[in-house]
């Protein structure tokens, strides 16, 4: 393998290569699939994610052996995937093979073919492993979840208790689509496969009327389809929440259409046809067991949770909204200061009253608060509000995103008048609303008082009164005020019912908190 590329910001290539990017390949029962992560951290950015549905596991249930197409068609694409591995100077690349390669007669050989013409060493992890790394992956992006994952590949599902945060009770059970379909060929009902093996599962009964978080290809095509036909405005897959009722109706429509009729639908990808109506059978009979009052989607699942389980704990132990956050700030940053929380503790004033959830939030607004600087001037506001609607991070639930959306939408003086931002901000309530258009009016304030490098912010200070809201600094900083700060003054003070007022002091105060 090539050597990593060293990081420009890094003189020591030693230390250049904790920055090099790591490639997790996944070879499952449907699709293989590298993406390419920009680091080992506690958010990892892909950089590239490209699937190939080979259908290795097609026949395993009838002959027990991988589809000679498909391991054909995995080989070609993985001869693919690791030239652009050595092309992109990945510091490490991990292989992980599932259900597919895991269960074949033929497996050990495949792994050995990968190896000889590919240069990859490929790890089979156990159905136990493979549980516990996709429940790692959603607590990765949901650290507090609380019911039971269900990771839905082509040759097993895997399914795994969630107590507040910590892994429990777990399964992993012959029931992908593909063993459905070769159940289904061999003249077993497969309704009624589903139904034994979660009869099997006594423990199941002590995660009813929680949560279930579905993670896998097929069920996040059911994700994508339920967002088509409601108009959600969010497209995000990642915490899309679902009420469990709402979601029943909808995959035991789907359970029941055929190929030709699901073609017509928006949102299906043409290759996930073949399964999509057994994935939503096994998806009907899941929520008739667990009875979950909601249903949350996530994105995350086998690969993020075997990149989240080697971190350290006091690295696992961050925030994973505000840890992405960071390191967009990081990515942005014009003037080379990296991420701070200045413009957090500054606007903190403001909101002396707000709950743990809300300071969480205005903390990332604070973070990504510069995120488009390098946009054209008209075009800022509207790029930027759709960029961190949309931005790839946990821990965020879709209102929240809208509220975080609508503060920088108005940090770069936007409006909301268009029907996609008024559609996306509708998820918000009018009281939720006026405070998001509040945070950005003061966060508008801080990028206009120090041009954006908001470390300058520290001499300054928001006071807010019962009439009065001053911008109080020490008097060798008066300068700074010109007619575009008292404008953006006044905006903050309006948006609190107040009066804006400049406060100078004869001397520099020590900096607040």
């Amino acid at each position: 393998m090539a050597p990593a590329a060293a990081d420009p910001r890094v003189a020591d290539p030693a230390v250049a290569s904790i920055y090099a990017p790591i490639a997790v390949v996944d070879i499952g029962s449907n699709s293989i699939r590298l993406v390419v992560y920009d680091k080992l951290g506690r958010s990892p950015l892909p950089i590239f994610n490209e699937k190939v549905l080979c259908g290795l596991g097609r026949d395993l249930a009838l002959t027990g052996r991988l589809s000679p197409e498909g391991v054909t068609m995995a080989l070609t694409n993985l001869r693919r995937f690791r030239s652009l591995i050595d092309g992109m100077g990945v510091g490490r690349v991990d292989v992980l093979a599932t259900a597919a390669v895991r269960d074949a007669d033929d497996g050990m050989k495949f792994a050995a073919e990968v190896e000889r013409t590919c240069g990859l060493t490929m790890n089979i992890i156990s159905g136990v492993e493979e549980a516990r790394l996709s429940a790692m992956g959603v607590l990765s992006a949901m650290p507090q979840a609380d019911g039971v994952m269900g990771d839905l590949g082509g040759g097993s599902l895997e399914l795994v208790g969630l107590n507040k945060g910590r892994v429990a009770d777990q399964a992993t059970l012959p029931l992908g689509p593909f063993r459905l379909m070769s159940a289904e060929t061999a003249g077993t009902v497969p309704g009624d496969l589903i139904d034994a093996e979660l009869a099997g599962q006594d423990w199941l009964a002590a995660y009813r009327k929680r949560v279930f978080y579905p993670v896998g290809g097929a069920w996040r095509s059911i994700a994508k389809l339920h967002l088509a036909l409601t108009g959600h405005p969010i497209h995000v897959i990642q915490e899309y929440t679902v009420p469990a009722a709402d979601l029943f109706d909808t995959v035991s429509l789907i359970a029941r259409q055929s190929k030709g009729s699901l073609s017509s639908l928006q949102g299906v990808s043409k290759r996930r046809l073949e399964t999509m109506p057994l994935a939503s059978l096994l998806f009907a009979r899941v929520l008739k067991v667990l009875a979950p009052k909601k249903v949350v989607f996530s994105a995350n699942g086998l690969r993020e949770g075997h990149l989240f389980d080697q971190l350290d704990q006091k690295t696992k132990s961050q925030d994973p909204l505000i840890a992405a956050c960071a390191d967009v700030a990081e990515r942005v940053d014009r003037y080379g200061f990296g991420s701070s929380h200045e413009i957090a503790d500054w606007t903190a004033p403001l909101f002396a009253d707000e709950t743990d959830a809300d300071r969480r939030l205005r903390i990332a607004a604070g973070l990504v608060s510069d995120i488009g600087w390098s946009d054209h001037p008209d075009y800022r506001a509207i790029h930027s509000f759709h960029r961190v609607l949309r931005l790839p991070v946990g821990g965020i639930e879709h209102r929240d995103r809208a509220f975080l959306a609508l503060a920088i939408l108005i940090r770069y003086g936007g409006a909301s008048g268009t029907d996609d931002i008024a559609d996306a901000i509708g998820v918000l309530t009018d009281e939720r609303q006026n405070q998001a258009r509040r945070l950005g009016t003061a966060l508008r304030l801080a990028h206009t008082l120090t041009g954006g490098a908001s470390r300058m912010l520290d001499q300054t200070r928001l006071v807010p009164g019962k009439q009065f809201l001053d911008l109080v600094l020490p008097s060798d900083k008066e300068s700074l005020i010109g007619d575009v700060v008292r404008r953006r003054l006044d905006a903050v003070a309006r948006a609190f019912d107040l009066e804006g007022r400049i406060v100078t002091l004869p001397q520099v105060m020590p900096k607040a908190g």
